[in-house]
């Protein structure tokens, strides 16, 4: 890993000072539903949520967008949101820029951070720029630009829109004949598709949860990739936890995932997904902001192996809407090189 990447992650390290008491929270709308392409997982994770925070005595109360308005939003006296909101609308900075309009503290990061982690072109961009490792890839919007593309990554591929999440929209291909349909699938939810080189081994997924990375996840499915079926329906799936080969790919795929996170910006919770090559080396595939907090996620996996249960991840997530005690560590730096 770069001097770079790891003074980044030197410079963004969050800390967490606690809440102890309930009523310290206020009242707290816990947003989810909406009226995304990931809106049924969004109901699941948000009814979750609601049901872990009652049962530690927060004030909740759950806010589906999809059924009350903005104007209603405003006029409610809520205290703080616990964003439970996936994909466009929730994820993508547009809650977090209401929320920010209307001065209501709000779970996890912010407006730009929000907009770059969903953006996977341009999150791929950054971690380019900054020395971390992910898989080639070119932006395209035609099938045109995709063989073009191709033809320059080489097979095997991923095609999938820049700004969907839940894998939704997402094809892996081998051959070109492959090529159009998958394009064409992804169009129908993006007008900017990525197509990216297929790492080919393991699937590997580290959560952060307020300035620390929890332990490492391995995916494996018998489906072709870990799709929405696999991730959402599929009881086939298995997960191992902690998931890296051994403790050495255990503290990188740590400090990949907190380097990553900070590139963008990232603050509060969230989980960085990787593919680690048959040949060797990590892969960072995307920042999630918001990341399924279901029955099958992995976020509560992990915390699950560091000794917290659902209710205290919901109520440590809760933690990274209180604006003071969650502080960035100062930053050592110089100004103009001098």
């Amino acid at each position: 890993m770069s001097g770079r990447v790891m003074a980044n992650r030197r410079r963004s390290r969050e800390t967490r000072s606690g809440v102890n008491d309930p009523a310290a929270f206020g009242r707290v709308a816990v947003v989810f539903g909406g009226d995304s392409s990931e809106r049924a997982v969004s109901l699941e994770t948000g009814a979750a949520v609601l049901e872990a925070l009652r049962a530690k005595g927060v004030d909740a109360v759950g806010w589906d967008p999809a059924d009350r308005s903005v104007a209603e939003l405003a006029a409610a006296d809520i205290d703080r949101a616990w964003i439970a909101l996936h994909g466009s609308g929730g994820e993508d900075g547009k809650l977090q820029g209401l929320l920010e309009y209307l001065d209501v503290p709000y779970t996890g990061s912010g407006v730009m951070a929000s907009a770059l982690a969903m953006d996977k072109g341009r999150s791929k961009h950054l971690f380019t720029a900054a020395g971390i490792p992910t898989p080639e890839y070119r932006i395209v919007g035609t099938v045109a630009e995709a063989e073009q593309a191709a033809n320059l990554i080489g097979y095997p591929l991923v095609v999938k829109p820049c700004h969907e999440g839940s894998s939704v929209g997402m094809s892996k291909l081998t051959e070109p004949a492959e090529l159009g349909a998958a394009v064409t699938l992804a169009l129908e939810y993006d007008d900017e598709v990525l197509v990216e080189r297929c790492i080919e081994g393991r699937e590997l997924t580290v959560a952060i949860l307020q300035g620390e990375a929890l332990p490492s996840i391995r995916i494996e499915t018998p489906r072709e990739f870990y799709d929405y079926r696999a991730k959402y329906e599929s009881e086939r799936t298995t997960y191992h936890c902690p998931g890296a080969a051994d403790a050495a790919e255990e503290e990188e795929c740590r400090a990949l995932a907190l380097a990553a996170f900070t590139e963008l910006g990232c603050s509060g919770w969230g989980r960085v997904d990787f593919m680690a090559g048959q040949s060797g080396g990590l892969h960072v595939l995307e920042v999630n902001t918001v990341p399924g907090m279901t029955s099958h996620s992995l976020v509560p996996m992990a915390a699950r192996e560091a000794g917290m249960d659902f209710g205290s991840l919901c109520w440590r997530v809760l933690e990274t809407s209180m604006r003071e005690p969650l502080a960035l560590t100062p930053a050592r730096g110089v100004a103009n090189g001098a």
